[in-house]
């Protein structure tokens, strides 16, 4: 008999909550976060523009307005990153952040 492991590994935190969703989009203010992965360059452009057509009245803080990270290399750097993303939406009055875009 042979014993199996997921090449992903385990969970390393456990989620204790989910931010509520949002009941509507029109007349919030909406944030792009990017770590530089899977073409966000490409994508949130387009993204935004699909959503400010069918929400006009939608703010988007586009994603080179907020701290920026390249990849996931250090626990550590990730957190304090983490920390000034929320402290930077938070100032530029962002409902909500998109966080990832790709596959």
């Amino acid at each position: 008999m042979y014993e199996v492991h997921s090449p992903i590994g385990d969970e390393t935190i456990q989620q204790s909550s989910l931010a509520a969703n949002l009941s509507q989009l029109d007349g919030i203010t909406i944030g792009e976060s990017w770590n530089g992965d899977f073409k966000g360059d490409v994508t949130f452009p387009i993204i935004r523009a699909l959503l400010q057509k069918r929400f006009p009245r939608l703010r988007i803080i586009p994603y080179n307005e907020l701290p920026y990270l390249h990849g996931a290399d250090d626990p550590a750097r990730q957190k304090k990153i983490a920390q000034d993303i929320a402290l930077r939406a938070r100032e530029l009055g962002c409902d909500a952040l998109i966080s990832g875009n790709g596959a």
